[in-house]
């Protein structure tokens, strides 16, 4: 499937809140290069926008702070996926990695809210 029209099914599945499951690891390989490709493309503009704009320790404080919410969220709704996971009996491996990806995520949102917390000090003492 082209990626043009992979992308409008999986808009339109997203937009009634469905999502496909992939069971070949090859289609799972390519996704996920695609996202970090997605990603890495954006970063490129981010660190020069970041440069002009962060002139301060509270100028980088809002945008850490959404991240760290966007964090916890997503590491809550994998939370859910995990318990669902355990309560229906799935395969130990995949057990184990959701809840080290948990555990990984509530550890950054612990680094995160420490970031934030540093902004404010920083520009008390400042």
């Amino acid at each position: 499937m082209s990626l043009t029209r992979r992308s409008l099914v999986e808009y339109a599945a997203a937009h009634f809140g469905w999502r496909r499951a992939y069971g070949d690891t090859t289609e799972i390989d390519s996704l996920l290069n695609e996202q970090a490709l997605t990603a890495y493309t954006e970063a490129a503009d981010h660190a020069a926008l970041a440069t002009a704009k962060n002139t301060d320790a509270l100028a980088v404080q809002p945008g850490v702070l959404d991240v760290r919410g966007r964090v916890l969220a997503d590491v809550l709704y994998l939370e859910g996926v995990l318990t669902g996971a355990r309560n229906r009996g799935l395969d130990p491996q995949l057990i184990e990695r959701l809840d080290a990806a948990v555990d990984h995520g509530h550890e950054l949102t612990v680094l995160l809210a420490d970031t934030v917390r540093t902004t404010a000090a920083v520009h008390a003492a400042s």
